[in-house]
């Protein structure tokens, strides 16, 4: 890049991040709000450019700068992958804003701070809820493969995203998925005596190993979450919806049964083991519970919902499991239905309002509206998704027309209580209190933060993560090139490049 002269502009260079105004944007809408800040559609004015600005919360910060946003900036510069969110530049106001009422923040640093993102149309979460929508099988192995595929990336550059779940996973009209809010994310190294906080992954995702205080902890936890993520798309609805931690283990030790020195050593060295060790020991269910699913898309789940985290399945093995491998097939992208924008925040307002026309209708002795329940999955492949990854001739449903929704900074807080069976999701991503008593092992609180031993990792270098001081490495050669190819039938070729067992660019 050639460099200007002395007292002159360089007019080929790009703009520095945070050189630009916000004022460069027309914010459209506001798509959400979350405990760092709100989220707004809004068009780039040169450019026409439809985008979705994250606004980063300056008046509770008592140090300046959010390290959460800090830690977000630097590992979403790292990453660069067609299945994680692109995060384009950083702009700033110079100036107090008001929200949409006109009310000023209360910002003492007079200016404020956006993320631009690319914008994406849809989050798995709110796309799941649309009333009537029925996920075929190749349609839940297209995104389960994408979820997998970008996590897989991210765990090879070392680092864990620790807030899987479905408003997390956003989804464009084109069928791509995106792993999205990093906000939780922390890198992680070979550094064995790191210690890291086991508030993080919302409840119903979180894996048993962090409820019971584990501080040292590697990939394993977002297999968890994934594993709780495919169940759901099977299933129809949350598999685990816990009110509190007491609780959460609870349900996740009647689906996987009780953790003891043979299924999971080392287990009775982790901080609070024995304070909710159940009166009775509970036998494993998952194969039960779930015995209508496909015979492969069961043995993946039971690898990913396994107890023992060193032995959960990892993201790459994941990718070469059976359930991949067998018809019916994923299907392309490019196939999927084109769906009016959703996401939970939009579903959740529209909810809001249909329960006030609810108790409107009953006060005018009116029809009481029909509620509507997520839909379990089409089992039969041969319905709108027949055609496969590379197949000829597949066509795309027209798109809507609409204005479009997006949730990159969910509310951290509750799902919403019509999104999930009674009882609600307590909470999302940041660091809030979860530790609210209910029903479960001990009448006394929440233990603090304690101490477990390291356990191996899961396909990747290494699996304990580094102190809060980062350590990003030099990320490895990872191939950039499309993952899927032709679709052939029954196992067939492998989709991803050909040979099943050299899928990747870097070294196995």
């Amino acid at each position: 890049m050639a460099v200007a002269a002395y007292g002159q502009l360089n007019l080929e260079e790009s703009p520095l991040w945070g050189s630009r105004s916000v004022d460069c944007f027309e914010k459209l809408e506001q798509i959400g709000e979350g405990t760092y800040g709100q989220v707004y559609m809004a068009r780039e004015k040169a450019t026409g450019e439809i985008v979705a600005l994250k606004k980063i919360r300056m008046d509770n910060e008592k140090e300046g700068f959010p390290i959460t946003a800090i830690r977000e900036i630097k590992i979403l510069k790292k990453l660069q992958h067609e299945n994680v969110i692109q995060l384009k530049e950083i702009v700033t106001s110079q100036g107090p804003e008001g929200d949409e009422q006109g009310k000023l923040d209360n910002n003492k640093y007079k200016g404020n701070i956006y993320m631009v993102f690319e914008y994406m149309d849809h989050d798995l979460t709110g796309l799941a809820d649309r009333p009537g929508l029925r996920f075929t099988i190749p349609q839940i192995k297209c995104y389960m493969k994408q979820l997998l595929t970008g996590l897989h990336y991210c765990h090879v550059n070392q680092v864990l995203h620790r807030d899987i779940k479905g408003s997390n996973l956003l989804i464009d009209n084109e069928g791509n998925l995106k792993l999205a809010d990093f906000g939780l994310a922390r890198s992680f190294s070979g550094d064995h005596n790191a210690n890291l906080t086991n508030r993080v992954i919302t409840l119903w995702y979180r894996p048993p190993e962090l409820l019971l205080g584990a501080t040292k902890y590697g990939p394993a936890v977002d297999m968890w979450s994934v594993g709780c993520i495919f169940a759901e798309l099977l299933f129809g609805k949350p598999i685990l919806p816990g009110k509190n931690e007491p609780e959460q283990l609870n349900k996740i030790y009647e689906l996987c049964g009780t953790p003891d020195e043979v299924n999971w050593p080392g287990v009775s060295k982790i901080p609070w083991y024995g304070k909710f060790k159940p009166a009775r020991p509970m036998k494993r269910r998952v194969r039960e519970v779930f015995r209508h699913f496909d015979r492969h898309a069961l043995d993946l789940l039971d690898k990913m919902l396994t107890l023992d985290p060193s032995q959960r399945i990892c993201a790459k093995d994941a990718l070469d499991a059976e359930y991949f491998w067998t018809d019916p097939l994923p299907c392309d992208p490019r196939s999927l239905p084109k769906y009016e924008s959703s996401h939970e925040f939009q579903t959740k307002k529209k909810r809001q309002q249909q329960r006030q026309n609810e108790e409107l209708a009953k006060r005018q002795k009116l029809q009481h509206p029909q509620q509507h329940s997520r839909l379990p999955p089409i089992q039969q492949s041969g319905q709108s998704h027949s055609q496969h990854w590379g197949g000829p001739n597949h066509q795309t449903q027209p798109a809507i027309s609409a204005a479009g929704h997006h949730q990159y900074g969910k509310p951290r807080g509750p799902g919403g209580q019509n999104r999930y069976p009674p009882g609600g999701n307590p909470g999302g991503g940041y660091y809030q209190d979860r530790g609210a008593q209910g029903g479960g092992y001990s009448s006394g609180t929440y233990p603090p933060q304690g101490r477990a031993p390291p356990y191996p990792g899961s396909g990747v270098a290494s699996s304990v993560p580094r102190g809060p001081s980062g350590g990003y490495g030099v990320p490895p050669n990872y191939s950039q090139s499309g993952q899927y190819g032709g679709s052939g039938t029954g196992r067939g070729s492998n989709q991803m490049s050909g040979n099943r067992n050299q899928q990747y660019g870097w070294q196995q």
